[in-house]
């Protein structure tokens, strides 16, 4: 129905930035009722956790770890959604996945790898 495909990781010292895109293609009916849009992350051993989420019409949500470091955005033309991560730090380091909302359920993409190290 929905493919989510993430770019964008990589490696980064500590105070650097990276910039995560998600692009969504699929059947054109379900991305037309897309809502939420954002990015979880999941570092080895801890639980996965919601780190931004936008949607049309919504002001943005941020966990309180990455509030006035991270950006999200959503260009909705063309099913992209953005995460700016800037003065990354150490406990930034984990997979992260973009996610997709629609009626019914989720969907998700394949994660990608964030490593921030000196």
């Amino acid at each position: 129905q929905v493919q989510l495909v993430e770019s964008g990781g990589g490696l980064v010292q500590p105070g650097g930035s990276l910039r995560l895109s998600c692009a969504a293609s699929g059947n054109i009916f379900v991305l037309n009722i897309m809502g939420w849009m954002g990015w979880y992350r999941q570092a080895p051993g801890k639980e996965r956790e919601l780190v931004a989420r936008i949607n049309r019409g919504h002001s943005p949500n941020y966990a309180d770890a990455v509030k006035g470091r991270f950006t999200i955005s959503r260009d909705n033309s063309k099913n992209l959604v953005y995460l700016q991560m800037n003065n990354l730090k150490l406990e930034d380091t984990a997979v992260y996945y973009c996610n997709a909302a629609a009626t019914g359920r989720d969907y998700w993409g394949q994660g990608t790898q964030v490593t921030v190290s000196s």
